[in-house]
């Protein structure tokens, strides 16, 4: 006897810290289904304390009065004939709190195998922050989307070893294929221009050989004789197992090669008509016209480290001096596409302790050509002491990199003699850490102010009105 009652007070025992320690709800109920138990997280997700619902019917406890009846016939109808419906099976449902507030759980429903009538055991989660993040993750992929057909950018990785090509829903539109089908090297080149055949087989050999990065220019030959021209960069990455793969974007930069001066239409078609002036004036501009800055900063110095090298008397010195601004180019840019691989496969960002003097710093390296070009002076007020702050530095440096740009253009804009940023940071309070960029342009016209961070809303002839939009997201 002694024995049977040592064995019954370690079985309760053993419940009890079980209940207790348990990270979900446990709720169980009788045939009557009335709460006989109410662990503690129940407690603390339902907002009722144990003695105050052992006792009542579930029903009326933490079931919607919508479901209610729902929940009566469903236990009725498990007594009088067994049928388990939703026995052993996960299922979503809303719960109701104490403050009457509903919250979606997920629910598992288990018989408890003792003898006399039945009882219940029921495992709830609140998976409020789950499916929110479920719907945030939709509402981003929607913006990215929506994002790559306005810039006309798709993007895709392929897997060398196997020629595994998957492209976004962009890069079929750029390609006019039907979405879905499985895209092969065959099928690509089948739309590549035949006059570029060789430069497609030549850039598929040296990524399969090289297993560097790429940057290509080609045109498509459409099903109706149309001309496209693609902008194509690529980043290699290799898997654990040391497998070669790519992650690129694609953009189609057919209007801004062509499109002048009010002319609209597609080109080499009947009719169609080329922008006129300094053809090599218009070869950089269309070239560079909304590139990022490190591509653009890799194409300046590489074309002039070339001129150094062409000169009779080649300077090795200088030349050597811009290959190496052109592989830190190229190494942001490769970080930048690193980034753009981390939402396709919704990998989550990267936060991590941060000081806000070095992601400002780091921001500046991207923009020394556009500052130069411009004939911009920068000038600092950097807090020598801040606490750190936690966030993702790749997105923290996009904001700094897009309102400096922002500052850019609009003093490029608005023709000002003296331009100059100054950028400083500050504690505006124990717990926020505060970075100002000022610049000497004509500032925000007041009737914009309503609608600065809606996206898609821009003042510029060649904005998307993404970027404050995006920036805000990310602070």
């Amino acid at each position: 006897m002694r024995r049977s009652e040592a064995f019954l007070a370690g079985s309760e025992a053993r419940k009890a810290a079980i209940l207790d320690s348990a990270l979900d709800c446990i709720v169980t109920i009788d045939h009557e289904g009335c709460i006989v138990e109410f662990n503690p997280a129940a407690e603390r997700t339902f907002g009722y304390r144990r003695d105050q619902v052992v006792g009542k019917h579930l029903a009326d406890v933490i079931v919607p009065s919508s479901l209610r009846e729902n929940h009566r016939r469903g236990l009725a109808r498990y007594l009088a004939t067994g049928e388990p419906r939703v026995l052993g099976r996960r299922i979503e449902i809303m719960a109701l709190r104490a403050d009457g507030s509903e919250i979606p759980c997920e629910l598992a429903i288990t018989r408890i195998p003792l003898d006399g009538p039945p009882s219940f055991t029921g495992y709830l989660r609140d998976i409020t922050e789950r499916n929110q993040a479920e719907e945030n993750l939709r509402r981003s992929e929607a913006f990215l989307a929506e994002g790559q057909h306005l810039s006309r950018v798709g993007s895709f990785s392929w897997r060398v070893a196997t020629d595994e090509i998957t492209w976004s829903d962009q890069l079929y539109r750029i390609f006019e294929f039907d979405q879905g089908i499985p895209v092969t090297l065959e099928l690509i080149g089948a739309r590549v221009h035949p006059e570029d055949i060789p430069l497609l087989n030549d850039m598929i050999d040296r990524a399969r050989g090289a297993g560097g990065d790429f940057d290509y220019e080609q045109r498509l030959q459409m099903a109706d004789r149309s001309i496209k021209y693609l902008h194509l960069i690529a980043h290699a990455t290799r898997d654990e197992d040391g497998r070669l793969e790519y992650i690129g974007a694609v953009q189609d930069v057919t209007q801004r090669r062509f499109v002048g001066r009010g002319v609209a239409r597609r080109p080499d078609r009947p009719g169609a008509r080329q922008s006129r002036g300094d053809p090599r004036r218009n070869k950089r501009h269309d070239r560079t016209r909304g590139e990022p800055a490190a591509c653009r900063n890799t194409n300046e110095n590489g074309e002039t480290g070339l001129r150094w090298l062409d000169r009779a008397e080649p300077n090795v010195a200088k030349a050597r001096y811009l290959m190496q601004r052109v592989l830190d180019d190229a190494a942001r840019a490769s970080e930048i596409i690193d980034r753009i691989r981390a939402v396709a496969t919704r990998r989550a960002p990267e936060r991590t302790l941060l000081s806000l003097e070095d992601v400002v710093r780091e921001s500046m390296v991207f923009l020394r050509h556009e500052f130069q070009s411009k004939s911009i002076s920068v000038s600092f007020d950097l807090a020598p002491v801040l606490p750190p702050v936690i966030g993702d530095r790749t997105q923290l440096q996009q904001v700094v990199v897009n309102l400096a740009v922002n500052s850019v253009q609009a003093m490029a804009q608005s023709g000002a003699v003296r331009r100059s940023i100054f950028i400083r940071t500050m504690l505006s309070d124990p717990e926020m850490v505060c970075c100002i960029i000022e610049d000497s342009g004509p500032g925000i016209d007041p009737a914009h102010l309503p609608r600065l961070f809606d996206s898609f809303f821009t003042t510029k002839d060649a904005g998307m009105g993404l970027g404050l939009a995006i920036s805000r997201s990310i602070v």
